[in-house]
């Protein structure tokens, strides 16, 4: 099968995977599926797992490259394990990007993204920037009538974590109340779609580019800013006071410390983009009562609703294609924010 692999890990991105022939993936266990890729998404962490920010996380012995990025996919099931029941070969399917164990305490609990055991297809393990690749039968859920593979892929990661961080948001605010997004990308724009059907606060969202500005409108924010040099005051001037709830999509070049400055008092911020580091004077969370917390990918019963909203036309997906063998096309506009929305890869 066709694959896009990454051979070395450089801080300043000035490598690119390589198109190659390599073996397709085989069934070596009961609870194994093998999926025949639709599309898979192309994440702002391939960029990090590229510049090396989780080296030691997944690649702890140095030996995993090469090895194949990709952990937002969605395709049809091509073969199965002999204890497999739920799926077949054929069923369209979206893969939730962790195989957790499903037998931990943490799975019994419903956290699996905590899995003592699980495996990150995509991240430590060859993923989906490929014509097939390996999950397990816990990870897969069979898509509605009438959805394909191409139109959800990202909704893998990308649309779990911004509903995950949407979800939260939504049981702190009230009707009249204040959620400001910083940050309408790939993840953005979801979220801020989940919020406009799940709470009655104004939603305000925030991004330097024109694009994402336009599609904020379209998707119902109540207030499109330009995240200036003035934000702060600006937000503070609308919301007389300050945000209840912000959710920081971007995580790193001094987004993260911006957004705890545009709470009121006793708001929460919700982080989800990563890279950066928070600095908050102790003072700040005494006095005002703020909270910051972070927010990682969803569980399965999150994408199961996620997918649910979908199908319902109450959230979709604003993606640009483009084949496996440009890849580093896409990757490159993705650094230049060339597009909006999510970047999608189809073999």
């Amino acid at each position: 099968m066709k694959a896009a692999r990454l051979y070395e890990y450089d801080p300043d991105m000035n490598v690119e995977l390589k198109i190659e022939d390599v073996a397709a993936p085989t069934i070596t266990a009961p609870d194994e599926v093998i999926v025949k890729v639709g599309a898979a998404g192309l994440c702002r962490t391939d960029l990090h797992i590229i510049e090396g920010v989780w080296k030691d996380i997944m690649d702890t012995e140095g030996n995993l490259l090469p090895y194949v990025m990709g952990h937002e996919n969605a395709g049809w099931v091509e073969d199965v394990g002999s204890n497999v029941t739920s799926v077949k070969p054929g069923d369209a399917v979206i893969c939730h990007p962790f195989n957790a164990c499903g037998i931990c305490l943490e799975c019994r609990y419903g956290h699996d993204m905590y899995c003592d055991h699980g495996k990150f297809p995509g991240l430590g393990l060859d993923g989906g920037f490929a014509e097939y690749f390996k999950t397990n039968e816990r990870s897969v859920i069979k898509l509605n009538t009438g959805i394909t593979p191409l139109s959800v892929a990202p909704m893998a990661d990308a649309g779990i974590t911004a509903y995950r961080a949407a979800k939260k948001a939504a049981k702190l605010l009230n009707p009249g109340g204040y959620v400001l997004l910083l940050g309408i990308g790939g993840l953005g724009h979801i979220a801020l779609q989940v919020l406009k059907h799940t709470c009655g606060a104004r939603v305000i969202a925030v991004d330097r580019e024109p694009a994402a500005q336009v599609l904020a409108k379209e998707l119902g924010a109540d207030i499109v800013l330009d995240g200036g040099p003035n934000l702060i005051d600006e937000v503070k001037d609308l919301t007389g006071g300050g945000v209840h709830v912000a959710i920081d999509f971007v995580g790193e070049h001094g987004t993260e410390n911006i957004c705890w400055k545009l709470l009121r008092q006793g708001g929460e911020l919700i982080m989800v983009g990563y890279g950066g580091t928070v600095e908050v004077p102790t003072l700040e969370l005494v006095a005002n009562e703020i909270k910051i917390g972070g927010s990682l990918v969803g569980d399965f019963v999150e994408l199961v609703e996620l997918m649910e909203m979908n199908a319902d036309g109450k959230v979709t997906m604003h993606q640009t294609e483009y084949k496996l063998a440009n890849i580093n096309e896409a990757i490159s506009d993705f650094k230049d924010r060339k597009f909006t929305g999510r970047g999608v890869i189809v073999p």
